[in-house]
């Protein structure tokens, strides 16, 4: 008989967790546009005779690199430029406030205060007031080459040369991702329509909604430039909407424990091609014969997606119920005007941003005191670890740490065999392409990847070689310890799981659903904002409940004690749903007594999970009509209340 490790060489779950791969395709145009974008900057600056100046604007285009992840044309210019805006900010400020003491001191926390409140706004906000510190760090630490103006202009003038690469195609590939990324949501919904009545049901309905979340985030960012009628969108946004019936009936369709005939999926699946090519034409389904109120919501909900992929003018026909179903945004001032009031008005933007203020006056005071070489890669470390909307406070502290050591492990190499000059464009034309790469695979592996980069560059700047990284080590193990103990460990919140919180708050949600959906006078658009709201919802607890069981005991152990009341509350969110559909299809409407009862039952669920951060005893006794529609919405309440009391 084998034998086996001592259980104490075997690592937890949580470190497991952190340091598995994920999985992700190769971004084979984003690796191309890094290799010429970093590389490029550095050659015409060596060509000039001025290296420093090339070795700024790589490093802006570093940050673009960073950056580029969209997929559709828009969404890159929002992603791209609009951080490098106030990355020209930020090291404007540090630039002007380098070498002043306490002054620099002063102003980096403020700008850490500043950038920690807009990160909250949202993920374009995120990446700009992250590039904004960042920047500001670099200004204030390091002494940059020419006039205070120089150093912002060539830095956003590498990251636009990021942004130009990325929109080469866009004339000849206008709408295609957005097309691509449509086409996939249909695919996937055939993936799960196949699924129902099957344990792959659960696992596919969440990768649904993430791919429904990403169609409606490209279509809506898109409709955000076009303040006028655009065709192409309006159809993108019908064919959208069109599957969302599929989807409503897919729950129903689960109910039933019975796979969905195979033609079904086969259908969705040749709708799912006609969309990304762009077919109009006659789209003929061969579908069976519906022979209850659950195939009859499927088929309608088919024949009625068909009819929209296959006519041009579906977009066309009734551009208000598109606006009206997606909810029209408003003007862009509004919009920043409601950001800008949320963010002064919010305790979370106050509470994270002053833990961001906190760190990185705590950096700034300390390298200002003791003599700490390359002192601006401390605030840097932090600037990065403490990014709660990018992952775990923990985790990312830990992967920095192991991360930052493996790239300095290629960095010594690279910097102890080849000379400086031009040798090091080639080498930036092989490491670059590493970024978006590792980048998609963890925090830990973009940190490996993006070390040696900025090695290279910094030394171009400083002449030191090989003596840089001892001190990049050290101060980014500085930056990691005081991100722990002055932005994890003295905020309960950052280790007390918010899974809890978060579900209370979808189960309340719920109730309101239930109240509105089953009533009277129903407007079918504000059903259907109200059902996707929810189910993005479930997604970000879903994302939320991850990212604890990343975190090392306790606060693992108490996240993966949520997991059963995860399951339920979707299955809750599954069975309301699927009511919902069954009564659009001739089932009987429950009555209003019926209807605020199961929402009373929720509500006191909600207050339950809200009052506590373990699962506690609520009382169970969910009655109703026999035979009713809303019978299994019961019963998954019931068993939610079951999983929530103590055994």
């Amino acid at each position: 008989m084998p034998r086996q490790l001592p259980s104490v060489l075997t690592p937890p779950d949580w470190l497991v967790r952190n340091l598995r791969p994920q999985q992700a395709p190769v971004p084979w145009a984003a690796a191309a546009r890094a290799a010429i974008a970093l590389a490029l900057p550095l050659a015409i600056g060596l060509a000039a005779g001025e290296p420093a100046y090339g070795a700024l604007a790589s490093m802006g285009a570093l940050s673009g690199v960073i950056g580029d992840t969209a997929d559709a044309y828009r969404m890159r210019i929002f992603n791209i430029a609009v951080p490098q805006l106030f990355g020209a900010i930020g090291v404007t400020i540090g630039s002007l406030v380098y070498g002043h003491g306490w002054v620099a001191v002063g102003a980096v926390t403020c700008v850490a205060l500043v950038s920690g409140m807009i990160s909250t706004i949202g993920a374009v906000a995120s990446v700009s007031s992250l590039l904004l510190l960042l920047n500001c760090s670099i200004g204030a630490g390091l002494p940059l080459p020419g006039s205070w103006w120089l150093a912002p202009l060539l830095m956003s003038g590498g990251g636009l040369l990021v942004l130009a690469l990325a929109l080469l195609a866009w004339p000849l590939r206008s709408g295609i991702p957005e097309r691509a990324a449509v086409a996939h949501t249909y695919r996937t919904v055939a993936d799960l329509l196949a699924a129902t009545g099957t344990e792959r049901y659960v696992d596919i309905r969440l990768a649904v909604t993430q791919s429904l979340n990403q169609s409606y985030d490209l279509a809506l960012a898109r409709r955000a430039f076009h303040h006028g009628r655009n065709p192409e969108l309006a159809r993108l946004l019908a064919q959208l909407n069109a599957i969302t019936p599929v989807v409503e009936a897919a729950p129903a369709a689960h109910q039933f424990e019975e796979p969905l005939a195979p033609e079904v999926a086969d259908a969705v699946r040749h709708l799912a091609d006609a969309v990304e090519t762009g077919y109009t034409g006659p789209i003929g389904l061969s579908l069976p014969v519906p022979t209850n109120e659950t195939a009859r919501a499927v088929d309608h909900a088919l024949r009625h997606a068909a009819d929209v992929v296959s006519d041009r003018s579906a977009g066309k026909a009734s551009p208000r119920n598109v606006d009206d179903r997606l909810g029209r945004p408003a003007a862009l001032r509004v919009r920043a005007t409601r950001a800008s009031r949320n963010v002064l008005l919010s305790a979370a933007s106050w509470r994270y941003g002053l833990r961001l203020a906190l760190c990185i006056g705590l950096a700034q005071a300390l390298v200002s005191l003791v003599p700490v070489p390359r002192s601006y890669w401390v605030a840097l470390t932090i600037t990065f670890v403490m990014k709660p909307d990018f992952g775990s406070v923990f985790s990312r502290a830990l992967l920095r740490a192991l991360g930052t050591v493996a790239g300095l492990v290629v960095a010594a190499v690279v910097l102890a065999l080849v000379p400086l000059g031009w040798w090091d464009v080639p080498v930036m034309f092989v490491l670059g392409p590493l970024i978006p790469v590792l980048g998609r695979r963890g925090y830990g592996y973009q940190t490996a990847a993006v070390t040696p980069v900025i090695l290279l560059l910094s030394d171009v700047l400083n002449h030191l070689g090989t003596a840089l990284l001892v001190p990049r080590l050290a101060d980014s193990l500085i930056g990691c310890a005081i991100a722990l103990v002055a932005g994890y460990l003295l905020w309960p919140e950052s280790w007390h799981t918010r899974v809890g919180d978060r579900l209370a708050d979808a189960v309340a949600d719920t109730a309101r659903y239930v109240e509105y959906a089953f009533g009277a006078d129903v407007d079918p658009a504000a059903r259907a904002r109200m059902r996707r709201r929810l189910y993005r919802d479930l997604s970000a607890i879903r994302t939320e409940f991850q990212r604890a069981l990343s975190e090392p005991p306790p606060s693992g152990r108490r996240a993966a004690a949520w997991l059963p009341l995860v399951v339920a509350v979707e299955r809750i969110v599954d069975a309301t749903t699927a009511a919902g559909v069954r009564i659009r299809h001739g089932a009987q409407r429950p009555s209003p007594a019926e209807i605020s009862h199961v929402a009373l039952q929720l509500r006191e669920l909600s207050d339950g999970l809200r009052e506590t951060d373990t699962l506690v005893a609520v009382r169970t006794d969910l009655t109703g009509p026999a035979g009713s529609v809303l019978e299994p919405l019961r019963q998954e309440v019931a068993a939610a209340r079951a999983i929530a009391s103590p055994h």
